[in-house]
């Protein structure tokens, strides 16, 4: 539950549990303080108590025509006197024999039950204090005083009463200053999040202002490293792709000229050889004649798939031709050569022929590769490649590849093939993501534009009048 909750209200938390438990000790120090006060005054009316008393004593015994009335506590009781307040003198026999107690206030609130069976079982409010009474070294009873325990307890609830607002309010202002001052200490924690994010997206160039605290100072410094060192290495990789993207491509051209130069030229032979044997033996040798086809039949098929693989290694230059019609002429070749298996659609949005040659280029490769997954792996039925040019502030080139093909075994890695579409993806700063569920696959490529080619201009004609 506390990941919902950030550091500020955390931390605001910890310092009002903090600061409660301080207010808490701070009203129970008052309670012991009322206390022991008390306890304190009694003892002293106490003593007070029994030296009158032993003065009384005295005065019976020398006084020639002493005072009637022993013990006399009025005048102790006039001068020490408040409210609940008893003061007594118990004979040696433990019976008090004179007492005078001090009325209790008129209460407006009572204390809460609680509060009073707690004060009570803490502190003993009723008990006594006592202090002995002496005439010639004997023990003649005790002064004893002690204060009601609902006296004393309403008045510690009074005191206590008017602390619990000051301190009540000085928490809520102190967990406000905390959180402000809080927030405005952990402010620089939105703007490491900020750049986070923007690493998360790939924005490699996102970098942290300097901090005031020492703690975040070091962690703008690590964090703008590793920004740097991200950046470098990615655009390191970028570069070596490219390249190695480039060098696939040459690879390829000199493979298809390989096999168009060499390969080719023997089939072509070949047949040609198969033709003029056909010739001759339908005259000497009509046996052979059969034979003669099937070599010609066999040297066919292997030159279409010499040209579909030529096709492949080498597409049709997209400069001459435009990528709307290399595309189309990519899904109108697998269409023929599925004979209706799998019927491939293509839809275009906006001017794509005013891609760059290299962006041009890779999306056409992407779509070939796709496609060749979709017919090798996903045992479709219907594909549908969709290429959209959104043209703006920041202009994108999209392209979505369809299938509804059959779920298979998920691979524990990609393939090779989906590999070498995120190297180009990424290459050119793009993004790339695939999803295969049981209703079929889904390629979705997003590839930012830089620069677009201004688009061609009608050439104005004039008519005569």
């Amino acid at each position: 539950m506390w990941t919902r909750y950030d550091l500020k209200y955390r931390l605001t938390l910890r310092i009002s549990v903090v600061s409660a438990l301080c207010f808490a000790a701070i009203c129970a120090y008052v309670l012991f303080d009322i206390d022991r006060s008390v306890h304190v005054r009694n003892e002293r009316i106490a003593e007070i108590t029994a030296r009158t008393l032993q003065l009384q004593q005295s005065k019976m015994h020398w006084v020639a025509s002493p005072p009637a009335g022993f013990p006399d506590l009025d005048a102790v009781a006039a001068a020490a006197m408040r409210p609940g307040l008893c003061i007594a003198y118990r004979g040696v026999d433990g019976v008090i024999v004179q007492r005078i107690c001090g009325g209790a206030e008129a209460q407006t609130d009572d204390p809460p039950r609680a509060f009073a069976m707690l004060y009570r079982r803490l502190f003993d409010p009723g008990r006594e204090a006592a202090r002995p009474v002496r005439f010639r070294d004997e023990t003649t009873g005790d002064a004893v005083v002690w204060i009601d325990a609902g006296v004393m307890t309403a008045d510690a609830w009074r005191e206590l009463s008017r602390l619990l607002p000051v301190l009540g309010t000085a928490l809520v202002l102190l967990c406000a200053l905390a959180y402000a001052a809080l927030a405005r200490a952990l402010r620089p924690t939105r703007l490491i999040r900020a750049g986070l994010e923007r690493i998360a997206a790939n924005d490699l160039s996102a970098r942290l202002p300097p901090f005031d605290l020492a703690e975040l100072s070091a962690i703008r410094a690590a964090f703008n490293q590793l920004a740097e060192g991200l950046e470098t290495a990615l655009a390191q990789r970028g570069e070596l792709t490219r390249r190695l993207i480039a060098l696939e491509d040459d690879e390829r051209r000199h493979l298809a000229r390989e096999l168009h130069d060499e390969f080719g030229q023997s089939l072509a032979a070949i047949r040609a050889l198969a033709a003029s044997i056909r010739h001759s033996a339908a005259q000497d040798c009509p046996a052979l004649v059969g034979e003669c086809d099937g070599i010609a039949r066999t040297a066919s098929d292997m030159m279409e798939q010499l040209r579909g693989a030529l096709m492949r290694l080498r597409p049709p230059d997209v400069d001459e031709l435009g990528l709307a019609g290399s595309l189309e002429g990519l899904v109108a070749g697998w269409n023929r050569r599925q004979h209706g298996r799998t019927v491939f659609e293509i839809s275009l949005s906006g001017d794509v022929d005013r891609l760059p040659g290299i962006i041009a280029t890779n999306i056409y490769r992407i779509a070939q590769e796709a496609l060749t997954n979709a017919v090798k792996h996903a045992d479709a039925t219907r594909v549908r490649l969709q290429l959209t040019l959104q043209e703006g502030p920041v202009s994108a080139t999209l392209l979505t590849v369809e299938d509804d093909g059959l779920l298979g075994e998920a691979p524990d890695k990609p393939g090779m093939g989906l590999l070498g579409m995120g190297e180009r993806v990424a290459s050119m700063g793009g993004q790339m993501s695939f999803a295969a569920t049981s209703g079929g696959a889904r390629l979705h490529v997003e590839i930012p534009v830089p620069a677009l080619s201004p688009a061609p201009t009608q050439p104005e004609t004039a008519c005569a009048a």
